[in-house]
């Protein structure tokens, strides 16, 4: 199944990328196809790295404003922002499946099946990113469409992209710009598989100094190899006979260092510090002091500016004076002291009244919880050494 077509969706017509396996005229593992866009998740590190930034886009809190300022209010979102593809996933499922389009190509593109009075698409079916060809006329200079090999008219094709380039009409694609990387790091593991599933090199070597023609060799090691399959009993060899085991490291027969590289230089793709978010080696002394830090960096970095596209995508869906917002707080994870801490400094300064900190903290409200701070019960007092 397609990654990025699911259940009533229409599934591309692609089938599951397959591990070539090396003809017998000559083993080579350097040919890796990366024309499909699934194939590079056959490396670890893409789809940790694609799997990390969709997932908590598509999972972040989006909510849709009216108004700036004192005027600012939250209003309901339509049905394009619930479930955009209509499908009855939700906008998680779309979601997940815009960002992995964006990621591995650098651009998302959909048939729009419908439009509210104001032109704008309220249903969106999203397109296998590897379907769609776009460019600009020569002529007219506008743009013109095909997916599987057919045309579509430009009002119903939907477009956004990531990673532009002046002159193009499409994104530029990470996967092919960086398909050296990831190709290596792919052929990397599928040498070391193969090494140890059809056995790259002999186990071991059976010589004798007294110079024996072709069939005298092939009786004994057909002998050699019978001691050794058969009874298990004591191997007994004659004259001028030597047997050497050969022994291959761990390292050298899975390219270990090269697959070590090749993992961070692929997440390093989809940002500075994702590496080291996602557990890699880099050879730097970088480290987190907490969680919250590490959270910080993650956002500040990898994932906050695909979420400022998210929310101008979002945008241009709704209806003029409205505006689509993720709750980047969702994604900060602190410990319950510095909440707590949190939570006293706005209550005291009046950022917040008491019914705001409960509702964070997934508590029901009180009846003077909407009271602030100064007319409402005593205030807590935090310092360093925790709460009096």
């Amino acid at each position: 199944m397609s990654l990025f077509f699911r259940g009533r969706e229409r599934r591309a017509p692609f089938s599951e990328p397959e591990i070539p396996r090396p003809s017998a005229a000559g083993r080579t593992f350097a040919r890796v196809d990366l024309t499909r866009s699934e194939a590079s998740l056959q490396k670890v590190a893409v789809w940790a790295a694609t799997d990390l930034i969709a997932s908590l886009v598509s999972t972040l809190p989006l909510d849709v404003f009216q108004g700036q300022g004192k005027a600012r209010r939250e209003v309901e979102p339509p049905k394009v922002l619930v479930d955009p593809g209509g499908d009855g996933y939700g906008r998680g499922d779309w979601l997940y499946s815009y960002m992995m389009s964006l990621l591995l190509r650098g651009n998302g593109n959909g048939r729009v099946g419908d439009r509210d009075r104001l032109g704008n698409p309220t249903l969106i079916v999203l397109y296998h990113p590897d379907e769609v060809a776009g460019w600009r006329d020569a002529k007219t200079g506008l743009p013109e469409w095909r997916v599987a090999g057919r045309t579509v008219p430009a009002d119903e094709m939907w477009h956004q992209r990531a990673y532009p380039a002046p002159g193009r009409l499409m994104g530029l694609s990470p996967v092919e710009h960086h398909a050296g990387t990831i190709g290596l790091g792919i052929a990397a593991s599928r040498f070391g598989m193969q090494w140890f599933a059809d056995g790259a090199h002999p186990s071991g070597m059976l010589t004798n100094d007294q110079g024996l023609d072709a069939k005298q060799a092939a009786t004994a090691k057909a002998r050699f190899l019978a001691a050794l399959t058969g009874s298990r009993e004591p191997l007994v060899l004659g004259k001028g006979w030597k047997y050497e085991q050969i022994q291959v490291s761990a390292n050298e027969s899975q390219f270990l260092e090269t697959q070590r590289y090749t993992a961070a230089e692929c997440a390093r793709i989809y940002g500075p510090g994702m590496p080291e978010i996602l557990g890699y080696d880099t050879g730097g002394s970088m480290t987190y002091a907490n969680v919250e830090q590490r959270s910080l960096d993650l956002l500040t970095y990898s994932i906050d500016r695909w979420l400022v596209r998210g929310e101008n995508m979002f945008t241009s869906l709704l209806p003029p004076g409205q505006y689509a917002k993720f709750n980047r707080a969702a994604l900060s994870r602190t410990d319950l002291l510095t909440r707590v801490r949190a939570h006293a400094i706005a209550l005291q300064n009046r950022w917040k009244v008491v019914n705001e900190v409960r509702d964070d903290e997934d508590m029901t409200p009180v009846d003077w919880g909407d009271v602030p701070a100064e007319a409402a019960a005593p205030t807590v007092s935090i310092d360093d050494k925790g709460a009096r």
